[in-house]
């Protein structure tokens, strides 16, 4: 939604957990969802945290069933509800309300609860669970992002050329915006490990280079097998 791509890294995300139980399933998880989508850190805030604003709205084809007639007058209800009713039927899983002087009980499934986004961040929600993604790039994220981008464009390159997995290469690349030549300097170890490379320098012209498209950058660089 955001058109950033998993190769850009992020600093975090914020999961809303109602429960300890919750909390320990996704902790267990950690590691893999930082992995598989590139996320710094995983931070876990209760409902009372007032960062995430909360919108409800009825279930209309669950209500009909259920309520026939009575169903526009449980949708006034739910429409009315605040942030305590919110949180009382995400954290019990039921809520009563009073309706033509009768006690119902509504179910979580009788609701939509949804999330509004908040600056900075993009946030989604399905089957109760609430996530918001830290879509703030920094500089250094900004470089880590084209050097993983590099690494792939680099490995297709090896590709193209035939190599075997254990072939050794070293790397030019041809100075030009400040913005790429810092993130090869930042991460020039971890781009040489990553495409078994034994060198990787920048110069001001590297001659026969190929032009690699990246965004908004260019970089010229040239593969020479060891």
């Amino acid at each position: 939604k955001e058109k950033i791509k998993v190769r850009q890294p992020l600093q975090r995300i914020l999961i809303p957990v109602l429960s300890s139980k919750t909390k320990d399933q996704l902790v267990n998880v950690e590691a893999l969802i930082k992995a598989e989508v590139n996320i710094k850190e995983i931070e876990y805030i209760d409902d009372t945290s007032g960062i995430l604003v909360k919108n409800v709205k009825p279930n209309f084809p669950k209500l009909g069933k259920q309520f026939g007639p009575k169903m526009k007058s449980v949708a006034a209800v739910i429409s009315s509800w605040g942030k305590a009713e919110i949180s009382e039927i995400e954290k019990n899983g039921a809520i009563m309300i009073s309706l033509d002087g009768e006690n119902v009980q509504l179910e979580l499934e009788d609701v939509i609860i949804s999330s509004e986004d908040i600056p900075g961040w993009s946030v989604a929600s399905e089957a109760g669970l609430i996530v918001a993604l830290d879509v703030n790039i920094s500089d250094e994220l900004k470089q880590e992002g084209i050097a993983r981008d590099l690494v792939n464009r680099i490995q297709n390159m090896r590709k193209d050329m035939g190599l075997e997995v254990q072939d050794k290469i070293n790397i030019r690349l041809e100075a030009g915006n400040e913005m790429v030549d810092k993130a090869i300097n930042n991460f020039s170890e971890y781009i040489c490990t990553e495409t078994q490379a034994l060198s990787l320098k920048v110069e001001s012209e590297v001659a026969h280079g190929k032009v690699l498209e990246m965004d908004e950058f260019e970089i010229k660089l040239l593969i020479k097998i060891q």
